[in-house]
């Protein structure tokens, strides 16, 4: 990937658009005038946080703006999975997995394993059985389940200035192993589907959701979310990025060999970086050795590689691979207690039972 810097949308950002962008980034709170709030904190007026945020989404450098919940504690199993396709037949497989309703990204990297996308099931379907029909339906030469072990850090917050390969985040850390699944209440459920569709960019941007799934007021869905966060099921709301357009144009897996007892020194090192979202340590298989994950922003390859050459420095590790995206077929939320999952799987099984032979051996 070339290092040089392409112009972004970002670039016509002002300052005081630039800061209310970081900000989004980290939580919306959960009160009636979200907007009001946040205006209070940079000291700016309800009705500019409106305007320069609708700006922002119309300019597409924000995806939406929405809630992040952990799947695990609504009942769900997830994993990111590694595949492996003939080139000429990776469009049509990544086509199929794309079309799954519990797949929220699917990218094509630079790799022998040239297909990664991560697969979220309810209750009541085995997350192994769900690999294995995505094996068969699309013919995988090989398919590596890489669910996590141990989460260091989880959460994109792209600072809008610029900053030092090895500056550190104000986000905390942890060593955290992935808690089981729990059944979510009735109530639950509604808040889940009011909060999980992107939210307008008004002043009261609760309200419509809350009528259209059954609470009486903006204040009751929100101490519904309060709930939700209290048990660690909802994650916050936030603005999510649109990488390329924010300016961050190099986003790299960088992929570290390291034993078990090292993850647990290097990962919460390997979190503390500002330009690391995501940090997990995974399992390793006889053609696939990295453990540790982290995902690095850039606005080059340059930066990602001078983080990198940071972190090799306080964590000692010094095998590693990075790969890079070069398609995305997919990215977006997973659409929690939807109605398309039934019909998904009917077809879905369908579709491998008449050619359970096309794929490789594995998972």
């Amino acid at each position: 990937m070339a290092a040089h810097r392409h112009a972004d949308a970002s670039e016509a950002l002002d300052a005081v658009s630039r800061t209310l962008l970081t900000r989004l980034q980290t939580h919306i709170p959960l009160v009636p005038r979200p907007f009001a709030a946040i205006g209070e904190e940079l000291g700016l007026p309800e009705d500019e946080v409106v305007e320069r945020t609708r700006a922002m989404a119309d300019g597409r450098l924000i995806r939406q703006v929405g809630a992040i919940f952990d799947g695990r504690a609504l009942g769900y199993d997830s994993c990111l999975v590694a595949a492996k396709y003939p080139p000429e037949h990776l469009d049509a497989a990544a086509k199929l997995i794309s079309a799954h309703p519990g797949v929220s990204h699917n990218y094509q990297r630079a790799h022998d394993f040239n297909l990664w996308y991560t697969l979220a099931v309810p209750a009541g379907r085995p997350l192994a059985e769900e690999v294995a029909l995505l094996h068969r339906l699309t013919g995988a030469v090989s398919t590596r389940p890489l669910p996590a072990l141990r989460m260091f850090k989880l959460g994109v917050k792209l600072d809008m200035d610029e900053t030092a390969a090895d500056t550190r985040s104000e986000q905390p850390v942890s060593g955290a192993t992935a808690a089981g699944p729990q059944a979510p209440s009735e109530r639950e459920i509604a808040a889940v589907r009011a909060f999980q569709e992107p939210f307008p960019i008004v002043t009261r941007p609760f309200d419509a959701a809350a009528a259209l799934h059954g609470f009486a007021s903006a204040e009751a869905l929100l101490e519904a979310g309060e709930e939700l966060r209290a048990r660690g099921a909802l994650r916050r709301l936030s603005a999510v990025l649109r990488h390329r357009e924010a300016g961050f144009g190099a986003n790299g897996m960088a992929v570290w060999k390291a034993a078990p007892e090292e993850c647990a020194v290097a990962g919460p090192i390997m979190a503390s970086f500002a330009k690391v979202s995501h940090c997990y340590q995974r399992p390793v298989y006889e053609d696939w050795p990295y453990s540790l994950f982290t995902m690095i922003h850039g606005r080059t390859s340059e930066e990602v590689a001078d983080c990198i050459s940071a972190i090799q420095r306080e964590t000692g590790l010094r095998e590693h691979a990075v790969l890079y995206s070069s398609v995305e077929y997919k990215k977006a939320r997973v659409h929690y207690f939807g109605d398309e999952w039934d019909d998904w799987l009917r077809e879905a099984e369908s579709a491998a039972a008449t050619a359970p032979a096309k794929a490789g051996r594995n998972p």
